[in-house]
């Protein structure tokens, strides 16, 4: 089943299927508000009865009354169309079906469930080939540029969108560009129009029997016509970021130069959100830019609701980072078969002080910003192998590794080993320390008891979760080692000691 939000891509996927399976034994059908009622009749029971093997629909299949007979495979084209109820309804149709979702500009929702593991993605940056970048404008309403911008395309034997998104006065809007045109054969179309008088207006555009559309956002969804190579948006700043690079899209897709104006109100009247929109979309021209712009809708409107329905919200109060950082320990809990800490989402990390100087001195990484882009890598790494990673890129990016570089390495490795085992703080000077552990740590009680019962000198309870402990270390190295003993002792899940001399 192939989901299509508009009548008109509906019907151009099917006639695209239909010819790239003609030579099969497939049977393509087609289900939307363009074909008659016998028609939709005799696709419902081939789906029932499982005749039809490719259907290809607007939102009529997500109607009660279609079934399948062995849906296996469903494609969501221009997925941010469609809202999560709809998307969601046909996974339940069928506990074994494959979702594939197909965008330019996925909403933030889905885009954020798959940069937190929840989805694949996959993306395609390579244009077609002699494709060209769309040239952006900005700018407010100006009769004689308007003017210019269509005459242009019109000498060169192009064809021009013109995007008014209000039914209301579509019309009148169209009656004021022929004032301004009268060279222009003008025609309108929009989402209201009688089925087969949007039919007939399309396909007169499609086969250049006129020049200039003016029309809704009806055209954003796959709209395929090589020769119109110039678009002019009205109220831009009322459309949203992927919808902008959706309409844009419509043009350019030759190997001709094509041309976007997107009209808007003085900068002043403008709200936060559309500047940034209308900022965005400028300077985001080239192509593949969909990723990227889909981006900043995230950081602009949000990454919505992981199991509800919102697409949009949440994200503006705690940023992007902590925000994909939150979403990363919760799935990493349910998937290790936990149950995440809502209560305590952001648990503080273990403490290692041990008195010695930790870190990347200014002379082995001059540059600042990349010392602290290493230092978050330090810290975030996950497990005893990205650290041994992240060792040899800085010796094969930088050279051998500094004494406090190799102590900050060792470190990070200790806070690993703890925090497995519930270890809060690790506190140690020249003549001792203490350990403190929380309330669910994981230590064989056996092997504590064992320690202080044995070497009672050394050690001993301090209350029911800290031990202290007494030693006179002989060097450094010597510090490092007795604290990963004394970790190994308390029941460690057998990371082994980095070789970091």
């Amino acid at each position: 089943a192939l989901l299509a939000p508009t009548t008109l891509l509906a019907q151009q996927h099917h006639r695209t299927f239909a010819d790239r399976f003609g030579a099969w034994p497939v049977r393509v059908e087609s289900l939307s508000r363009f074909r008659s009622t016998k028609g939709v009749r005799e696709v419902t029971a081939g789906l029932a009865d499982g005749a039809v093997d490719i259907v290809i629909g607007t939102h009529r299949l997500l109607s009660g009354d279609i079934r399948f007979k062995r849906l296996g495979l469903v494609i969501v084209d221009e997925e941010h169309r469609f809202g999560v109820r709809q998307k969601e309804r046909l996974k339940r149709l069928r506990t074994e079906v494959d979702l594939l979702t197909l965008t330019a500009t996925p909403i933030p929702r889905t885009l954020n469930m798959a940069l937190g593991g929840l989805r694949d993605l996959s993306l395609i940056g390579t244009p077609p080939e002699a494709r060209l970048s769309v040239k952006t404008f900005v700018g407010q309403w100006n009769r004689q540029s308007v003017r210019e911008a269509v005459l242009r395309e019109l000498r060169r034997g192009g064809q021009v969108y013109f995007v008014h998104n209000r039914v209301k006065d579509i019309d009148s809007v169209a009656a004021n560009l022929k004032r301004l045109l009268p060279e222009a054969d003008i025609r309108v179309a929009h989402g209201q129009m009688r089925e087969r008088a949007l039919e007939r207006v399309m396909l007169d555009f499609y086969h250049r029997r006129f020049n200039v559309l003016v029309c809704t956002t009806i055209i954003e969804s796959g709209i395929d016509i090589p020769t119109a190579n110039t678009i002019i948006i009205n109220r831009a700043d009322r459309l949203g970021l992927a919808q902008l690079h959706q309409i844009r899209g419509r043009v350019g897709r030759s190997h001709h130069q094509a041309y976007a104006y997107l009209i808007a109100p003085p900068a002043r009247a403008l709200t936060a959100d559309a500047a940034k929109r209308l900022e965005a979309i400028e300077a985001l021209e080239e192509l593949g830019s969909g990723f990227t712009l889909a981006t900043h809708d995230l950081e602009i409107r949000g990454a919505g609701e992981l199991l509800g329905e919102d697409q949009s919200g949440q994200i503006q109060a705690i940023g992007f980072a902590l925000y994909n950082e939150l979403l990363g320990r919760a799935i990493a809990s349910l998937r290790q078969g936990l149950e995440p800490n809502l209560e305590d989402p952001l648990a503080p990390p273990t403490e290692v002080e041990i008195g010695l100087p930790a870190l990347i001195p200014e002379d082995y990484m001059p540059d600042v910003h990349m010392r602290l882009v290493q230092y978050k890598r330090i810290a975030s790494a996950a497990s005893e192998t990205d650290l041994r990673e992240l060792q040899v890129e800085f010796i094969n990016r930088f050279g051998l590794l500094p004494a406090p570089a190799r102590t900050l390495f060792e470190l990070a490795r200790l806070k690993l080993i703890a925090r497995s085992l519930g270890v809060e703080k690790i506190r140690a000077g020249d003549a001792g320390g203490v350990f403190q552990f929380a309330d669910d740590a994981n230590v064989d009680p056996v092997q504590l008891v064992n320690l202080v019962a044995d070497e009672s000198g050394a050690y001993c309870m301090d209350g029911p979760f800290r031990v202290r402990f007494k030693w006179s270390p002989t060097s450094d190295m010597a510090r490092m080692e007795a604290i990963d003993a004394l970790l190994a002792r308390l029941g460690a899940t057998g990371l082994a000691p980095t070789d970091i001399a």
